[in-house]
């Protein structure tokens, strides 16, 4: 993501793929970037989405009007960067207030060179995206803006989100373990699509040991480290990609080891029990998203950062090569599948984050499912 220097007087310009514009101002690096328009609709945790590896490529537009109030700290960052390749706000603070924050959130874009613009109308470009559709974007910033025929043409040069391969791009590229706190009940073994820091540390809290591999890892590679359960994370890109991840659960599968996934993790189960994905219109991001747990009823506020679902029936089990399956949560603003069971096998998944970073905590029950399964799977 070039970026060049900071300069909070330079003039900035956001284009869409469609032609439509908006001028602001420089906001954190200042240069040009390319990635897909989206929103989020958190009024907090802007911490934790500029860090989630599920954003990468993509130009993040923040629907709460005042963002940056409290800074950037040292303990909230869900990976090591940040991984969004573009960041859109209409009022940025002018100064942090935390007791946490170590410097301002325009001092930590400009330092990893991530591209933004500031002090445009959030709410009209969402209500744009909402009616359009999520699309290719570019902003500019530091150089000529005049000439919008030649940005808008550059942004039409730019990839699609539909059909990119970029699990890989964001995945760890050596194992690592994240140690069970307290006693250890269970070994996990964690594939990372795109894996946030704060899922192993959900399931360290649970006494799980967890080694998280690489996107690229075998399935000798996961009974190596002789897990109780395993386990297929979030990530970023088109899961009608991801061959190599769909391979591996259905191996998993074969062996009927327990399994939990979510988001990329969610779409990935339903590829490899048979369903197909598709890419919405406009997606599901931000933590403020409600579900429906169909196996008790229950209504919980979720987080999200999805641009793809999977396509499966809502009204009655499936028959799969691995047994039926059922929906077993769903969306009530759209009715867009949010979970998959097995009911003859021990695995199940949800399209959103339990670990909920940087909240809210409704579906943290999730993770004592899982914990569940291990434990039917072993007595």
């Amino acid at each position: 993501m070039p970026g060049f220097m900071k300069n909070p007087q330079n003039p900035a310009i956001l284009v869409l793929e469609d032609g439509r514009t908006f001028r602001g101002r420089a906001y954190g690096a200042v240069g040009e970037t390319f990635g897909e328009a989206v929103f989020s609709t958190g009024m907090t945790g802007y911490q934790e989405t500029l860090t989630d590896p599920s954003y990468h490529r993509q130009v993040v537009v923040m629907t709460a009007p005042h963002i940056g109030n409290t800074g950037v700290n040292d303990e909230d960052p869900e990976s090591k960067r940040i991984w969004v390749s573009g960041y859109v706000v209409r009022d940025p603070a002018r100064t942090p207030s935390n007791w946490r924050s170590r410097r301002s959130l325009d001092d930590e874009l400009s330092a990893q060179g991530v591209v933004g613009i500031s002090g445009i109308d959030t709410r009209a470009l969402t209500r744009h995206l909402r009616e359009r559709g999520a699309m290719r974007v570019g902003i500019f910033s530091g150089a000529a803006l005049a000439d919008e025929a030649a940005l808008l043409a550059k942004v039409r040069e730019a990839p699609q989100m539909k059909g990119a391969d970029l699990s890989g791009e964001v995945a760890t590229e050596e194992a690592y373990v994240v140690p069970a706190i307290g006693t250890k009940r269970f070994t996990v073994a964690a594939i990372d699509l795109g894996i946030k820091g704060m899922t192993p540390h959900r399931m360290a809290e649970r006494g799980i040991e967890v080694h998280v591999l690489p996107a690229t890892a075998t399935a000798e590679d996961v009974y190596a480290v002789n897990p109780d359960g395993v386990f297929f994370s979030n990530g970023p890109g088109d899961p009608a990609t991801a061959d190599h991840p769909v391979a591996l659960m259905r191996a998993v599968l074969e062996r009927s080891t327990p399994l939990f996934g979510i988001c990329f993790g969610n779409q990935i189960l339903g590829r490899a029990l048979g369903f197909g994905t598709f890419k919405l219109k406009y997606g599901h991001r931000g933590i403020n998203q409600p579900v429906q747990d169909r196996t008790t009823g229950k209504v919980e506020v979720t987080a999200h950062n999805h641009g793809f679902a999977v396509d499966a029936p809502l009204d009655a089990p499936s028959d799969t090569p691995f047994g039926r399956a059922e929906v077993s949560h769903v969306c009530l603003n759209d009715n867009v599948v949010e979970g998959l069971r097995l009911l003859d096998r021990p695995a199940f998944s949800v399209q959103y984050h339990p670990e909920a970073a940087a909240g809210p905590h409704d579906a943290a029950y999730l993770f004592d499912r899982f914990v569940s399964l291990m434990e039917g799977q072993r007595a």
